[in-house]
């Protein structure tokens, strides 16, 4: 086993791991489109990063963080739904994206390629998947109350725009080192599989979203060793390793 894939390999347990975690909030208040929308609000960053020569997780990072906070400030200051503002985010952003992502370079950005990520690149990527992890985990526990009712959750001291601003940046980091892993057209899939087939599987919050990040784990993991071996692109095989995982819990559903 050489040290690219060990690195690549560390690098997606993490990832897949805070991506599943951060899942089980997303689909527990109904905001799956939002981690799907996210992987294409990156693509302009993707594409000037390929233009400019700096890394592309940087690149969808600003583009991400720009997202993230356009579709909080637009919720409060429209009475739109929330699926509402992620489209009109998205859409443009996916237009402006494949204008300015380079040809040659369109199939990484959006498939993704973690067999060759750097060693600086992969601590960031710890790093920041770490510090995400314990972020959101603060504010879980405010963050269902406040999906429960709002109300209650104020009067218990939650700030709810706070929070949901912490958590929209949190997933817009995610996304932004996942895209590395899985590519912009993948990612949502990273962060929203693993959360829906725990919740299959689990009878209790706790098991829920520790079940996510398992699940998380174990698709990234399996995902590369089957790349390490047949050689087909990383990305996908990751996805379809969720997604085969959340078949299989569909005959072991609780509840």
């Amino acid at each position: 086993m050489n040290d690219q894939f060990l690195l690549s390999l560390i690098v997606g347990i993490f990832v897949g791991g805070v991506a599943g975690y951060l899942g089980s909030l997303m689909v527990t208040k109904r905001m799956a489109l939002v981690g799907d929308a996210f992987g294409h609000v990156a693509l302009p960053g993707i594409g000037l990063a390929l233009l400019l020569g700096f890394d592309v997780s940087l690149g969808a990072f600003l583009f991400l963080l720009l997202g993230a906070l356009l579709i909080w400030f637009f919720g409060l200051k429209t009475s739109l739904p929330m699926e509402a503002v992620v489209g009109i985010v998205f859409v443009t952003s996916l237009a402006i994206g494949f204008l300015i992502v380079p040809q040659p370079d369109l199939l990484e950005a959006l498939f993704g390629d973690i067999s060759g990520i750097s060693l600086k690149m992969a601590l960031i990527s710890i790093f920041l998947s770490i510090i995400s992890f314990f972020t959101v985990k603060k504010i879980y526990p405010g963050l269902i109350l406040a999906n429960i009712c709002e109300d209650l959750a104020e009067t218990q001291g939650v700030n709810i725009k706070k929070y949901n601003l912490i958590y929209l940046l949190s997933v817009a980091v995610i996304v932004a080192i996942g895209i590395r892993a899985v590519g912009s057209l993948l990612v949502g899939a990273l962060v929203i599989i693993p959360a829906a087939t725990a919740k299959n599987l689990s009878q209790n919050i706790k098991e829920y979203s520790l079940g996510s990040a398992a699940l998380g784990i174990l698709s990234s993991i399996v995902g590369i060793l089957l790349f390490k071996f047949i050689g087909i692109s990383v990305g996908p095989l990751i996805i379809l390793t969720s997604a085969f995982f959340f078949l299989l819990s569909m005959f072991f559903k609780k509840g």
